[in-house]
């Protein structure tokens, strides 16, 4: 029997070496963190077998495939012999299944985090059509202004503080 075959790989390990995959746009912030990874399955079609569930951060996301080919080759690399990436597009990915560790991650970055929740608890969509306070993610003033709805993604705002003068992505709230 092949070795990996014999691995004792639970969901808990897999979701923890997916923690491990960064977004190729934002290399700072795991796919976990972004909340793409939807549901991970172990063993369904063997024992060294998973699939993975993500979904997109919108439908035409170009990164989607670097990533299912960054999330196959690292679960390949800890010894599992067949991975299956499966995309699933309902619900919509949202900016609220980001991790609070994630927002974090994307502020120390310099991108400044969604400064809104979008869905609230009943699932109904909430988006203002007020400008969000965005602070800097830079000197943390709320003195800012949106420059530009196209940042350096489609996911992204440019903003400039008033403050430290400084132009900043914000990942906007969808």
């Amino acid at each position: 029997m092949n070795a990996a075959a014999e691995l004792d790989i639970g969901p808990d390990q897999v979701w923890g070496w997916l923690a491990e995959v960064s977004d190729p746009e934002i290399p700072v912030i795991s796919v976990v963190d972004l909340g793409i990874v939807r549901e991970v399955t172990v063993g369904a079609a063997g024992p060294a077998s998973c699939t993975v569930t993500i979904t997109p951060t919108y439908s035409g996301c170009p990164a989607m495939e670097v990533i299912a080919q960054d999330i196959d080759s690292a679960l390949r690399r800890h010894g599992l012999l067949q991975v299956t990436i499966e995309t699933r597009l309902a619900p919509a990915w949202t900016t609220d299944w980001m991790s609070a560790a994630g927002r974090e991650k994307l502020k120390g970055y310099g991108i400044a985090p969604p400064a809104q929740q979008v869905v609230d608890i009943s699932g109904i969509l909430r988006r203002s059509r007020a400008e969000p306070a965005v602070a800097c993610p830079n000197c943390g003033s709320a003195r800012t202004r949106l420059v530009s709805q196209f940042g350096s993604t489609a996911c992204k705002a440019l903003y400039r503080c008033d403050d430290c003068l400084e132009p900043f992505d914000y990942f906007k709230c969808h």
